[in-house]
């Protein structure tokens, strides 16, 4: 038989295999819809699901539902069912004129730590720009560890640095700056002990803002800069003009995730005030801490807790329009 009629004849078909055994011959795979279809994704992603509702979602439900009702040690303890109260929780807060004045030394002190973090971390992400790969890379190095220090760990050090007695800032400014602040209390004035406290903060702060902003300093087209300082712009125009557009958005990420994380600062002040801040220190996530834990109001605690979380919806739903705007552009 030649060629030309080999393939006439058409592809050759093999025979079935024979099947041996008593049972029943096996039949081709089937395909779940579960496996390979469309409900697929939603299996996989299932147990992160499952896994965030119970983390987030069930203790923000139950915070909802104790701000409403009386909770104590015996509903706490007995599993007792709580009296519903309505909103009397929120009106007493509400009420009450020391709810007001922790939620303004709260917004200061965001305030003033969000601007100090993202002051120094844009000051070191441009100062990264101009060092060489050999002192950026050990700089990066420094930043990462200092941010990934334990929280204990850092107000330890910064305790030490405020001790009255042993403190290397009282030295540092008597023996170096000529000051007498031998034996000098950082905590007897609330503004200075916030500032121990903020420099705790920022300084845990500044490492994630400062190599965020430095990547994206890199996405900056080199001959755009270059092309403006031809045209005669100083380096103030250069960079609101040409840096400052591309690093915006990047910038209003960051800066809102500080304002987010330094609205809700606890541990700096728990911990560098020995575990018993004063009433001059509370912040509102200490107020609501002190509410339910040491006066034994945990509804009160929880209307607090909500209350924060009412203040913070604006700004974490304008995060989320940041990260929309970035994938956009992407």
């Amino acid at each position: 038989m030649s060629a030309a009629d080999i393939k006439a004849a058409g592809p050759e078909v093999s025979a079935p295999r024979a099947h041996h055994g008593d049972g029943p011959a096996p039949s081709a795979p089937r395909r779940s819809r579960w496996t390979n279809g469309p409900l697929l994704p939603y299996l996989l992603i299932a147990p992160a699901v499952v896994a965030l509702a119970a983390v987030f979602v069930w203790p923000l439900i139950k915070t909802v539902i104790m701000s409403f009702q009386d909770v104590g040690r015996k509903e706490l303890w007995t599993g007792e069912a709580a009296e519903w109260v309505g909103f009397e929780q929120f009106t007493n807060i509400l009420g009450d004129g020391e709810f007001y004045d922790v939620l303004w030394r709260t917004v200061l002190f965001m305030v003033v730590c969000v601007v100090a973090t993202m002051a120094i971390g844009l000051f070191l992400a441009h100062a990264m720009q101009r060092m060489t790969k050999a002192v950026r890379l050990l700089l990066t190095g420094a930043l990462i560890a200092a941010w990934s220090l334990p929280l204990l760990v850092a107000t330890s050090i910064f305790r030490w640095f405020a001790d009255s007695d042993y403190g290397v800032a009282n030295m540092v400014l008597t023996k170096y700056l000529g000051l007498d602040y031998q034996g000098h209390n950082w905590w007897l004035d609330p503004k200075q002990g916030f500032f121990m406290i903020g420099a705790v903060v920022v300084w845990g702060a500044v490492p994630f803002v400062a190599v965020t902003l430095y990547a994206a300093l890199t996405q900056v087209p080199a001959e755009l800069e270059e092309a403006a300082e031809l045209d005669g712009a100083g380096r103030i125009g250069v960079f609101r003009y040409v840096t400052w557009p591309v690093i915006k958005p990047v910038f209003q990420m960051v800066a809102t995730l500080s304002v987010i994380w330094d609205f809700n600062v606890f541990g700096q002040v728990f911990l560098m005030r020995g575990n018993k801040p004063e009433p001059e220190y509370n912040l509102l996530g200490l107020y609501s801490y002190e509410k339910a834990f040491e006066s034994n109001s945990f509804s009160q605690g929880a209307a607090i807790a909500l209350i924060t979380v009412l203040l913070l919806s604006g700004v974490a739903v304008y995060y989320l329009r940041q990260l929309l705007k970035i994938g956009e552009v992407e």
